[in-house]
């Protein structure tokens, strides 16, 4: 059956608008490919700038904590040595020379344990060092440090190994968010016990802590402004694309986990 030239016209002319329309989309699609791909590279440097602004929060955050630290145990446990220190010396009777030998023994031991004291301090006046030997080394010094105190008892679940990740930035959140979630156990708990443990379970990072203490409404406490320690460990969980799970109970403590992938 012959083709008329109308018909021929026709398909030609649907076969133009088919060739002129087919760049027009492939156009629109690269525009908007391009589009996309811009927007995603600029969210991208913003993540990487709110990283990088938390992270320098961060370690400002754990300079002052440790300061706060040193401050402390400065007042309560140096100042104390060095004062028995200076009342033994000033007791000493030359004349009565069985007692100041003995005080001059308790005067070295005394001298050897500020000694002691001062440089477990110097070690935690450079944080940077400190987490420089890992996340596990940080947080078993400062539990250990806890210790000292006599205030709590401390179970920390030791990890298998020290390393788990190279990730410098990552561990000093983490450790941030250990050292908040602890002083929030300080001031607030009136807890006896402290649990600790710090885990890989399959492709995750688990931080663990849980206490014995009075416990508290959860939902209350993030819709009040006392909550923001909360919302910040929510916060900083989530920036290094982590969670945190807060779960408590009025009497019966607290439980704390930070996950964040490994």
């Amino acid at each position: 059956m012959p083709i008329s030239p109308k018909e021929i016209v026709s398909l030609i002319g649907l076969t133009s608008i088919v060739f002129l329309i087919a760049p027009i989309f492939l156009i629109r699609y690269v525009l908007l490919y391009n589009r996309k791909k811009k927007k995603h590279e600029e969210e991208k440097l913003a993540m990487v700038k709110t990283l990088e602004t938390e992270l320098l929060r961060t370690q400002m955050e754990v300079q002052e904590q440790t300061l706060k630290t040193i401050a402390y145990d400065l007042h309560d446990n140096i100042g104390q040595l060095l004062s028995l220190t200076t009342i033994t010396l000033s007791s000493i009777n030359l004349d009565d020379k069985v007692k100041t030998a003995e005080k001059i023994a308790l005067v070295e031991d005394l001298t050897a344990r500020s000694t002691k004291e001062v440089k477990a301090l110097s070690r935690m006046l450079h944080s940077e060092e400190l987490l420089s030997r890992g996340l596990f080394s940080a947080i078993e010094f400062e539990l250990d440090w806890m210790k000292r105190s006599d205030r709590f008892t401390i179970n920390f679940k030791k990890p298998k190994f020290e390393s788990f990740t190279e990730d410098a930035g990552k561990e000093t959140i983490m450790f941030r968010l250990f050292q908040e979630i602890i002083n929030n156990i300080i001031q607030h708990s009136k807890a006896t016990e402290i649990f600790v443990t710090l885990e890989q379970v399959e492709s995750s990072l688990k931080l663990t802590i849980r206490d014995n203490g009075v416990g508290f409404d959860v939902d209350a406490t993030l819709k009040r402004k006392t909550g923001m320690g909360l919302y910040n460990i929510k916060k900083r969980a989530a920036i290094i694309n982590g969670t945190a799970s807060i779960d408590s109970t009025r009497g019966a403590g607290s439980v704390i986990t930070i996950t964040v992938p490994y």
